[in-house]
């Protein structure tokens, strides 16, 4: 995998974990006044701190399923395996890693997945 892609990877999982903590700092005055006191550059991290359980109980089940396919995603870039089907190995494409940053399994992989959990 390049390493500018995964940068650029990596920038985009940051943006989208940001987004969802700032969506519900907005509707969360607990949360808001957590966000409000850390330093800007700690916002991506507040979820995989799991500092405070009362974010947690805010979050919905979506958002704590994004937050955590993102922090998978994180370490697997920090780990250099990012990119890499978790079932058979092979690399995801570039263009499946575009659409779905947090994708863990290629697309063949994930058809059976599919298939298996109908």
């Amino acid at each position: 995998m390049e390493k500018s892609f995964t940068e650029q990877m990596k920038d985009l999982l940051i943006s989208q974990k940001r987004g969802i903590l700032e969506a519900l700092a907005a509707t969360n005055e607990e949360f808001r006044a957590i966000v409000a006191e850390m330093d800007p550059k700690d916002v991506a991290d507040v979820a995989s701190d799991d500092i405070d359980r009362k974010m947690i109980e805010a979050l919905g089940s979506q958002d704590i399923k994004r937050l955590r396919a993102i922090d998978a995603a994180l370490t697997r870039i920090s780990q250099g395996r990012y990119g890499l089907c978790m079932s058979c190995g092979k690399k995801i494409p570039q263009e499946r890693l575009t659409a779905l940053p947090s994708a863990v399994l290629c697309i063949e992989c994930q058809k059976i997945e599919e298939r298996r959990n109908r």
